[in-house]
């Protein structure tokens, strides 16, 4: 695989020139879109399409953050609305195998409407534990406050959409319901003792730890590492996400530009390499920064280039399935948990 191990945003519905050359440089692994990228599904596609152009990989990947709720960044008229996670949760608290049939059918559908796109990973599902300090930047995005139970709806949607033929990104590996502060602002830093992560955070992720990706917190755990965020802290990745954990996919960085993270964007990103993740995530599509990214991002070899590949075998064309008869399935369970 000749790719770089980034993934990088773009400034706005199409690559401009600059973009373009950019991309041809620098190789990143793959793209991410936001709302700013989206306007109709013609636009959309065509920018996938523009981008695998510009990198020569007809499989490189793209992602988008498409969970349901408040965050998706594809929204009507074009695409539908889907219920949030604590939605999905609170159908699956009344009567668990609708729950299980109505995550896996928002993930499924969702699936269905990236594909026509030519996205292929979506970020989700969110698999932190909500708690009673659960920050709203997780909050309605959390499905349960119980961790079999985040585990057994996180299952159906990263099911729902590896039947659609999308790639899931579990997070916020080890584990953001804790977290009192938005990570996106400041750093987060969390108190509680390791038996406690043990028993409740990082639950769900031992059950989903056979998924293909996963994306870090940019949260310190002062009972793990109270130093560094777990982005950057080479004893949480090593010791707790790929041994306690037991997770051998593709670990992700959330977005290096976040104010969790401190340094200048190359620090962030070396820091995050050296510490064990296999891709850094840079999300901001300004040309500027996403240079800085490049020019510390390491090629894709080894055990990363081996955890890439088998990411992407999983990327398979779509089963046979009924999306209107789905559709109204969804429609009736929602209607039901009003």
């Amino acid at each position: 695989m000749t790719a770089n191990a980034f993934v990088s945003g773009c400034e706005g519905l199409a690559l401009s020139p600059a973009e373009r050359s950019f991309f041809r440089a620098s190789d990143p692994w793959g793209l991410i879109l936001f709302q700013r990228n989206c306007s109709t599904r013609k636009q959309v596609l065509r920018l996938t399409s523009d981008f695998r152009d510009c990198v020569g990989r007809t499989d490189a990947p793209v992602f988008i953050d498409q969970e349901g709720g408040r965050v998706q960044r594809l929204k009507p008229p074009h695409w539908r609305s889907y219920p949030s996670g604590a939605q999905m949760g609170a159908i699956f608290q009344r009567e668990p195998d609708t729950g299980v049939r109505v995550a896996f059918n928002c993930a499924r559908l969702i699936a269905n409407d990236l594909r026509e796109l030519g996205i292929t990973v979506n970020c989700a599902p969110v698999l932190d534990v909500r708690q009673p300090e659960t920050h709203k930047v997780i909050g309605d995005r959390a499905y349960a406050s119980e961790p079999d139970d985040v585990g057994r709806v996180g299952v159906a949607i990263a099911d729902g959409l590896l039947g659609g033929g999308v790639l899931p990104v579990i997070k916020h590996i080890p584990g953001h319901g804790r977290a009192m502060s938005d990570s996106h602002l400041q750093l987060p830093i969390v108190g509680a003792e390791r038996a406690d992560l043990e028993a409740i955070d990082f639950v769900p992720f031992v059950a989903l730890n056979s998924y293909p990706i996963a994306m870090t917190a940019h949260i310190v755990y002062e009972h793990l590492d109270p130093e560094r965020p777990a982005t950057q802290s080479t004893y949480v990745i090593q010791s707790v996400i790929r041994e306690e954990l037991d997770f051998d996919g593709l670990l992700l960085t959330d977005d290096l530009n976040m104010n969790a993270l401190s340094g200048t964007l190359a620090d962030r990103a070396r820091s995050s390499f050296e510490a064990g993740c296999d891709v850094v995530l840079h999300c901001s599509g300004r040309l500027d920064e996403m240079e800085m990214v490049a020019q510390e991002s390491v090629q894709i070899d080894g055990n990363c280039a081996s955890r890439a590949a088998r990411a992407l075998a999983l990327m398979d064309a779509p089963g046979d399935y009924d999306v209107d008869e789905a559709q109204r399935d969804l429609d009736l369970a929602l209607l039901e948990s009003v």
